[in-house]
C-alpha cells in the first residue's frame, strides 16, 4: 500500500500526518511551531524536517510514500510550484519555490494546493460533501477562505485561484478588505469582523455581557466569547453572529445562484458557533435565492476539523495533479 504525507502551513503551527487516501483517515499527527517570523528559508528546512519526523515515526521507507501535499494560506502558482502571496505569514513569500525546494529536501514528489480548497477536496471526498457532484466550501477564521467542486472536480480556474469565495464583494461601498478590495464577505463575517462587532458594543455601552466575560479587556475578546454570551442569552452577542450569518448567507445565495451546488458547507474556527451562524446563513439563502430550486440545497457544518486541509492536500498529490 502506498502512503502519503499531508502538511498543512499554518501561521502559527505547521502539521503533518501520514494519510489513508482511501478513507481520509490519517496517523502520526505531529504539529511543531511554525516560527514564520523566521523566514521562508527557516520554515521550509523545518517544514522538511517535519515530514522526516512523521515518516519515521510511522516506521516507513520513502519508497512506500507516493508523495507529500502540502496545504497553503495564500494565492499560489501551481503550474511552478510557488507562493505568490500569503498574507497571514510574515514577508507574504512572494514567488517562493516551496514545491521544489520540499521535494529536493525530502526527495519525494510534492504538490501544492491553496489550503481552503484542500479542505473543500476532503470534504467533498470524506466529509460532509459526500455523494453529490457539486459543493461550495467556506472556511470562517482569521479570514475567509473557499472552494469548490463542480461535477466531481476540484474547481482551479487559474493557476489554482478559482473559489475564492471569501472575496466575492457582498458591498461595492463596504470596508477595506485585507486583500487590498472593498466590500468582501471576509470584511463583513472573518473571526476578527465578529471580534469587531462586540468591541463595538462594549464600547457603546449596550447592554450586554460580553465585556463582563472578558473583565472589560477587550484584548481579551474573540469570537469564542460573544458565543459563550449568545449561548447565555445576551441578545447583542445573538444578533453579532445572527449578522455575521446574514453576511455569508448573502455570499453563499451569490454562489448558489452560479454554481448551484447540491451543498454548501461551512467550516473554519468560527463555524464552531453552529445553528447560531448557520440557522441565519440558512434563512437569508431561502429569503434570497428565488430562480433555482433552493429547497434541494442543504447548508451544512463541516466534518473534517482542523486536519481537512491536510487530508485534502494528501489526497491532491494521489491525484497526480500539479497544474490546472
Amino acid at each position: 500500500m502506498m502512503h502519503f504525507i499531508g502538511v498543512d502551513l499554518g501561521g502559527t503551527n505547521l502539521r503533518a500526518a501520514i494519510v489513508d487516501t482511501s478513507t481520509g483517515a490519517y496517523t502520526h499527527l505531529t504539529s511543531i511551531d511554525t516560527l514564520a517570523r523566521d523566514g521562508h528559508d527557516a520554515v521550509m528546512a523545518r517544514m522538511a524536517d517535519l515530514i522526516e519526523r512523521v515518516i519515521a515515526a510511522g516506521g516507513l521507507s520513502k519508497d512506500q510514500i507516493g508523495g507529500v501535499g502540502i496545504g497553503v494560506p495564500g494565492v499560489l502558482d501551481l503550474e511552478h510550484g510557488l507562493t505568490v502571496f500569503l498574507p497571514n505569514l510574515p514577508g507574504t513569500w512572494p514567488n517562493v519555490p516551496l514545491r521544489d525546494t520540499i521535494a529536493d529536501r525530502v526527495g519525494l514528489p510534492t504538490t501544492l494546493l491553496n489550503d481552503v480548497r484542500s479542505m473543500t477536496l476532503a470534504e467533498w471526498q470524506f466529509g460532509a460533501g459526500r455523494g453529490v457532484d457539486t459543493i461550495a466550501c467556506f472556511a470562517i477564521g482569521t479570514g475567509i477562505g473557499g472552494g469548490l467542486v463542480i461535477n466531481g472536480k476540484l474547481h482551479l480556474g487559474i493557476g489554482g485561484t478559482g473559489g475564492e469565495l471569501g472575496h466575492q464583494t457582498i458591498d461595492f461601498n463596504g470596508p477595506e478588505c485585507g486583500c487590498g478590495s472593498r466590500g468582501c464577505l471576509e470584511a463583513f463575517a472573518s473571526g476578527p469582523a465578529i471580534t469587531a462587532m462586540g468591541a463595538k458594543a462594549v464600547m457603546q455601552g449596550l447592554t450586554t455581557r460580553i465585556g463582563e466575560l472578558i473583565d472589560y479587556d477587550l484584548n481579551r475578546l474573540t469570537p469564542h466569547v460573544i458565543y459563550d454570551a449568545a449561548c447565555a442569552g445576551d441578545a447583542i452577542a445573538k444578533d453579532i453572529f445572527e449578522q455575521a450569518g446574514f453576511y455569508i448567507g448573502v455570499a453563499a445565495a451569490n454562489v448558489i445562484v452560479a454554481v448551484g451546488p447540491r451543498r454548501v458547507v461551512i467550516g473554519g474556527g468560527v463555524a464552531q458557533a453552529g445553528n447560531l451562524l448557520l440557522d441565519s446563513i440558512r434563512r437569508t439563502v431561502r429569503d434570497r435565492v428565488r430562480v433555482m430550486p433552493v429547497e434541494q440545497v442543504s447548508i451544512v457544518p463541516a466534518e473534517l476539523g482542523p486536519s481537512a486541509g491536510l487530508i485534502g492536500a494528501a489526497t491532491w498529490v494521489k491525484q497526480g495533479i500539479t497544474a490546472p
